[in-house]
């Protein structure tokens, strides 16, 4: 195993450990602390990582910040981790009240305490149902990449292992093709070389480059994102497996909030949280993004949607999956 190096790299349970007391000293919410004239906590804490290589995760999030300010009264304080384990050890620590977490990162803190309640999941499109796909990519002009069963014995880039569509649907895949046993960290070394790039569009570019012969990413960051941004030509990666639709990602509220506030947080999150209540309201101009996946908005989501992750889990045996 191996992490590109001018890329993010997994981070520690030391580091997870340190951005927990880091949420500690930003301020969770708690039973005592003062409440707005609105009924929420004078501090609402929101934890996230970058879907794409961004040292400004922030600035994605502004318009959605700035409007549940707005909306609660509460001084909206947003942390920008390094990796997934990071804003589920806050969730668990109960140092974060709202996360904004892939699917699978959702159902690994479920599985380790975390007491958590969804709030919306995010749709590319207006009128669109929640979902995405995972692709197994390969440079175009890869002529021993055809199908991911050649995926046995190459470097092959995952996201993180945290990531749903970045490591663990591709894993069921690996899986179903025979090119290893499980999802385990053991046989996906006897199968091949798993690399972490840190992030989707870090995995397409380390492909395109090379640095990869393979590798995982979700679908509208190649199909999409990279494109329109030029990072990646068109047609320049090909398409050689697809997995099944994934339940998208989503937000999340720590359940210490207290029912009322978690039922109000998801109704102001799913009737104002999208791009064009935030664009007529003037939170943003142009382009209005709510999160760094270039989501349009957020539509209601329950947690028996993300039952497919559980049996994906199951099929795996991933370490991630359990507690």
């Amino acid at each position: 195993m191996r992490s590109l190096s001018y890329r993010r790299t997994v981070v520690s349970a030391g580091l997870a450990a340190g951005l927990t007391l880091a949420l500690t000293a930003c301020g969770g919410s708690s039973e005592s602390e003062t409440l707005t004239d609105r009924g929420f906590p004078e501090t609402l804490t929101l934890g996230a990582i970058p879907a794409e290589n961004s040292s400004d995760l922030k600035s994605s999030y502004e318009p959605l910040l700035k409007m549940l300010e707005d909306e609660t009264g509460s001084t909206v304080e947003f942390v920008q981790a390094s990796d997934y384990a990071g804003v589920v050890e806050g969730m668990i620590a109960d140092n974060v009240d709202l996360a904004f977490f892939g699917p699978f990162a959702y159902v690994v803190a479920q599985i380790n305490g975390a007491d958590t309640t969804p709030l919306g999941a995010v749709v590319q499109d207006p009128g669109t149902e929640p979902g995405y796909r995972s692709y197994g990519l390969t440079r175009s002009g890869n002529s021993e990449i055809g199908s991911i069963e050649d995926f046995a014995g190459k470097d092959v880039c995952f996201v993180d292992p945290g990531s749903t569509s970045g490591f663990l649907y591709p894993s069921a895949g690996l899986i179903e093709a025979g090119v290893v046993d499980s999802g385990t960290e053991q046989d996906l070394v006897a199968g091949l070389t798993p690399v972490y790039a840190g992030g989707h569009d870090a995995s397409a570019l380390a492909i395109a480059a090379g640095d990869c012969d393979a590798g995982f990413a979700f679908d509208s960051m190649v199909d999409k994102t990279m494109i329109e941004s030029g990072d990646l030509e068109e047609g320049e990666l090909k398409k050689v497996w697809e997995s099944e639709t994934i339940a998208g990602s989503l937000f999340v509220a720590d359940n210490s909030l207290g029912n009322e506030v978690v039922e109000k947080l998801g109704t102001i999150l799913t009737e104002k949280g999208n791009a064009d209540y935030l664009r007529a309201h003037g939170y943003c101009d142009g382009e209005c993004r709510i999160t760094d996946e270039r989501a349009w908005g957020v539509v209601p989501a329950s947690d028996a949607d993300y039952d497919g992750v559980r049996h994906v889990c199951e099929v795996t045996g991933s370490e991630k999956c359990k507690g």
